[in-house]
């Protein structure tokens, strides 16, 4: 099994929420004191170049991140050990039916319709580790048809790479494949049929965005009505 071909061989897309405190108060949320987290599944990816699919009834936000691919099975491992478990990475966006959302939380019920359809988790390709040599200071943008939507640094997340890895192998082991979104800086915001998304990446120390994708956005044909 290879982190490369993480899109086919991860088992489960581990999401922090709230990692980004100017991300945290546009919703109104408090900052977190300690991570937490919430699952997607892994059918919910989409390819660079694929459409993102809006169900009846839903107002979906775009929500830019880092992904972090596992190189490796691990469980109970330190902050200082955790980069020895990452492979690479990749440039993700966290869809989310923002209405879906709010009505869940309002009734303390779990986010996973919110966030677990089909289209939900539009992702590049696998990045080698070494193209990010620090991924805490990494730029990431968005765009929804040529306007800047979000443009944020990691280095603003409140809880580091190693020490969300850290974390959450400490309740479940992550394996290979497996992909670890870090949370969204501020400026998240809806989409509608006939968009085009675009999104960049870049290390800080580059002149150049490391990579590139785009997405189309249509009307979900379907069952589901919100």
């Amino acid at each position: 099994m290879s982190a490369r071909n993480f899109l086919t061989s991860g088992r489960k897309i581990v999401a922090i929420g709230r990692n980004f405190s100017e991300h945290a108060k546009e919703l109104g949320n408090a900052v977190p004191k300690a991570p937490f987290f919430f699952l997607k599944p892994t059918s919910s990816y989409l390819s660079d170049g694929g459409t993102v699919e809006i169900p009846k009834g839903c107002e979906v936000h775009h929500e830019v991140e880092l992904a972090v691919v596992l190189g490796k099975d691990g469980r109970d491992f330190s902050p200082e050990q955790a980069m020895d478990y990452v492979a690479g990475y990749a440039l993700g966006i966290d869809m989310t039916a923002r209405n879906l959302q709010f009505e869940a939380k309002n009734k303390g019920l779990p986010w996973s319709t919110a966030k677990g359809f089909d289209t939900f988790t539009p992702i590049s390709d696998f990045i080698p580790k070494e193209s990010i040599p620090d991924p805490s200071n990494v730029d990431l943008w968005l765009k929804v048809n040529d306007a800047f939507r979000q443009q944020g640094n990691t280095k603003d997340m409140i809880f580091n790479i190693p020490f969300l890895l850290s974390y959450v192998a400490s309740i479940m082991k992550l394996e290979v494949g497996d992909v670890l979104l870090t949370g969204t800086p501020k400026g998240v915001g809806p989409i509608l049929a006939g968009d085009i998304i675009t999104a960049g990446l870049r290390p800080a120390s580059a002149t150049q965005d490391l990579v590139q994708v785009k997405f189309n956005v249509a009307d979900r044909a379907g069952r589901f009505a919100a």
